[in-house]
C-alpha cells in the first residue's frame, strides 16, 4: 500500500482541496494517508478528519515540519511513500504515475511531479520572477519546490537519515544522485505561488536562510571550515550562477525584464536573510499567506 504523509501547520483553509483531489479516484485501501497536524491552532484536524476513514489524523503539539514528517513515518504503513505539502494539489492518477518507477528492481529511489504554477492574479513582478525561475536548470531537474517527493523504501532510508533542516525538500533532492532521482513528466502538481511581491520576498528570504543552513551542514559533514573552499567545489548545490542566467538570456532575450526582477529579488533576499544567518536562526518560518486562499 502506498503511504502519503502530509505535514500540516494551520492549513485548514487549503488541506481539504488536496485531500479531495487525492481521494477523488482512489480505490479502497489504495492509499494510506496520514495527516500530521503540528502545532495547529485552527481547524486543520477537523477538516482532514472530515474526509472519512481513508484519512488518519495525528496531532502533535510542536509546530515543526521535520518532527511532523518523522511522526508521519512512525504511523505510515507502506511503500512507496509520498511526502506532500498541505497547500499543493495532486490527483490520484498523478500519485500512481509517481510511484510506478519506484519498484524494487529500479535504480530510481525518488521521484517528483512536474509543477504547474497558476500565475493569474499574481503581481507582475511575481509573474516575471517565476518566468525566469522555472527555466533554471536546477529548478527543472531537482525534486525541490514541488511540494511532493515520492521515495522507495531504499530512498526513504536515505532521507530519514537527514538532520532537521529548514530546506527539507532541497536537502532531500540533493541526497540523491541525478541517476537516482526522476521528475516524472506524466505526473503534475499544482503549486500555488505567492500573489504579492512582499510574500515572494518572504519566500526568497526563507530560501536564502535555509540554503545557508544546508551549506553549513555540508561543510560540517566534510570536515569543517578548514576545507570550506574545497567543499564549495564538490558539495551538491542548487544555487543559481551567472552562467545560468546568461544562458536563459541568450535563448530568450525578451526575458530581460524578468532577469532584472529575479536579481532584484535575490538581492532583497540576501539582505533580508543576513540577520537570521548571523544569529543562526533557522527556526523562524516566514510564511506566505497569500497563496493559501482555499
Amino acid at each position: 500500500m502506498t503511504s502519503i504523509v502530509i505535514p500540516a501547520h494551520n492549513e485548514g483553509r487549503v488541506i481539504g482541496r488536496l485531500l479531495d483531489s487525492l481521494l477523488a479516484e482512489s480505490c479502497t485501501d489504495e492509499f494510506d494517508i496520514v495527516v500530521v497536524c503540528n502545532g495547529c491552532t485552527d481547524d486543520t484536524a477537523q477538516v482532514a478528519g472530515g474526509r472519512g476513514a481513508d484519512v488518519r489524523v495525528v496531532e502533535i503539539a510542536e509546530p515543526s515540519k521535520h518532527r511532523a514528517l518523522r511522526t508521519g513515518d512512525e504511523h505510515a504503513h507502506g511503500f512507496p511513500r509520498l511526502y506532500v505539502d498541505a497547500d499543493v494539489v495532486i490527483t490520484t492518477s498523478d500519485v500512481r504515475a509517481l510511484i510506478q518507477p519506484l519498484d524494487d528492481s529500479s535504480a530510481i529511489l525518488a521521484t517528483a511531479p512536474e509543477r504547474d504554477l497558476p500565475l493569474a492574479g499574481c503581481a507582475w513582478r511575481v509573474r516575471a520572477y517565476y518566468q525566469v525561475w522555472q527555466r533554471l536548470p536546477a529548478v527543472r531537474r531537482g525534486l525541490f519546490g514541488r511540494g511532493v517527493i515520492a521515495v522507495s523504501e531504499a530512498g526513504y532510508a536515505r532521507i530519514a537519515a537527514l538532520p532537521p533542516l529548514m530546506a527539507d525538500d532541497l536537502a532531500a533532492s540533493l541526497a540523491f544522485a541525478p541517476d537516482e532521482r526522476l521528475v516524472v513528466d506524466t505526473a503534475r502538481v499544482v503549486v500555488h505561488p505567492p500573489r504579492t511581491w512582499p510574500d515572494l520576498i518572504k519566500r526568497r528570504i526563507r530560501a536564502a536562510t535555509s540554503s545557508a543552513q544546508l551549506e553549513h551542514h555540508q561543510r560540517q559533514e566534510r570536515g569543517g571550515d578548514r576545507r570550506e573552499a574545497a567543499d564549495a567545489a564538490v558539495a551538491p548545490s542548487a544555487r543559481t550562477g551567472k552562467a545560468d542566467l546568461l544562458a536563459i538570456l541568450r535563448a530568450e532575450p525578451k526575458l530581460v525584464p524578468g532577469i532584472v526582477v529575479f536579481l532584484w529579488a535575490a538581492v532583497a533576499a540576501r539582505r533580508g536573510s543576513r540577520k537570521a544567518i548571523r544569529s543562526q536562526d533557522f527556526g523562524t518560518w516566514l510564511r506566505d499567506e497569500s497563496s493559501r486562499q482555499g
